[in-house]
């Protein structure tokens, strides 16, 4: 991988500074231990104080610590110097040949850098941003239902559960359709906590109170929640220490902020975080690309799809896609994927110069079944 010779190259920085910082040190020990040997002769004997520096100066020449510390950081200044040159040929710091002017709807891209600054807790950040943008009514909505996010979570960090329970039963409908079961793991870290304060009874209280519309579907959890009633005040020295672990409450944190989002109808991701992490993983086979075209003096502005993938991994495939077994290109409006009588998918453009423009049958690729273009049918994922 590119990025292990930006590592060694560091570290070989880091190692050579080491060396410097250290006979540096060793130099300025020998400089002070002889200065303070001259001082303390000046100061107990009656001796020529004329003699005594004189000494203390021959002995300094004869340390040299100019030239002890010239050649470490001489080392240290090729190994860092070598170091930039090897971030300045990987890391190529003109991007202008791979990106091409397009339209943007200023707006959206506004609302997208605000939602991200409030998504993160930067609430002056952001609002600073909508004024300078001039788009002040568009992020009122947004902003204060990040902030009703952020509120809640930081009560959690405080260990109140209140905001988040009374969110979570206010949206209880909404977050069973989703599937969730935030608001009785939200339940449990209450349960926990009321436990470990030593009040069994109020415990049990509080898990007849709110337990028994989730006995159904997770009557095991529960049951296992039940017997910790027996370790009141000492959870840690039982079998379930691993309830009072405070990557509980990060889980639970982490799912409430999916479920708010998502019933927000926002992304949990930050749309401005994924779409730069994209780009920054799709960047360098772009410049490259763009090098070899600007190389054969070939135009690719005008392009509507690139000649050659640029591949991401999976966290960054949003929609299926469909590449042509025969021409290779990836399928598009205009020329969309065809399902063929045999159950075979070619995109429409194949079909049309395989059938001569519909007019004539011909072979499947895949299997030896005669094709009538008519009869294929576009498909819709």
């Amino acid at each position: 991988m590119e990025l292990n010779s930006i590592k060694d190259a560091f570290d070989r920085v880091a190692k050579k500074q080491k060396l410097s910082c250290c006979k540096t040190q060793e130099v300025i020990d020998q400089v002070i231990q002889e200065i303070e040997t001259a001082w303390e002769m000046m100061c107990s004997t009656a001796s020529d104080h004329n003699l005594v520096l004189a000494e203390l100066k021959k002995k300094l020449n004869d340390i040299a610590p100019l030239s002890q510390i010239e050649g470490t950081q001489k080392e240290l200044n090729m190994a860092l110097s070598k170091c930039l040159k090897a971030l300045e040929k990987l890391f190529n710091p003109d991007i202008s040949k791979a990106y091409r002017n397009e339209e943007f709807d200023a707006h959206a891209v506004n609302h997208i850098i605000a939602s991200h600054f409030y998504r993160q807790g930067l609430f002056e950040v952001g609002d600073c941003f909508i004024n300078e943008a001039e788009e002040t009514d568009a992020a009122v909505a947004i902003r204060s239902l990040f902030q009703e996010m952020y509120q809640i979570l930081e009560a959690m960090k405080g260990r109140n559960l209140e905001p988040a329970l009374k969110w979570a039963t206010n949206n209880s409908d909404k977050l069973k359709e989703n599937g969730s079961d935030l608001q009785l793991k939200l339940h449990h870290l209450q349960f926990v906590e009321i436990l470990q304060k030593g009040s069994r009874d109020e415990a049990l209280k509080y898990a007849r109170t709110h337990f028994v519309p989730f006995a159904g579907n997770h009557m095991s959890e529960i049951q296992k929640l039940m017997g910790c009633l027996l370790w009141a005040g000492r959870l840690e020295q039982s079998p379930y220490a691993e309830v009072l672990s405070p990557t509980n409450w990060d889980i639970v944190a982490g799912e409430l902020t999916r479920q708010f989002c998502n019933l927000m109808g926002q992304s949990y991701e930050s749309p401005l975080s994924v779409t730069i992490a994209a780009g920054v993983q799709g960047l360098p086979p772009l410049l490259k690309f763009m090098t070899v075209m600007a190389g054969k003096k070939l135009e690719w502005q005008s392009m509507k799809q690139l000649p050659v993938p640029v591949e991401l991994d999976s966290e960054f495939q949003f929609h299926s896609i469909f590449v042509c077994p025969v021409s290779k290109e990836q399928s598009t409006d205009d020329n969309p994927p065809m399902m063929m009588t045999c159950g075979h998918v070619l995109c429409k453009q194949s079909i049309n110069k395989m059938s001569k423009n519909n007019t004539k049958s011909f072979k499947c690729p895949y299997c030896p079944t005669d094709i009538d273009a008519g009869r294929c049918r576009q498909l819709y994922f």
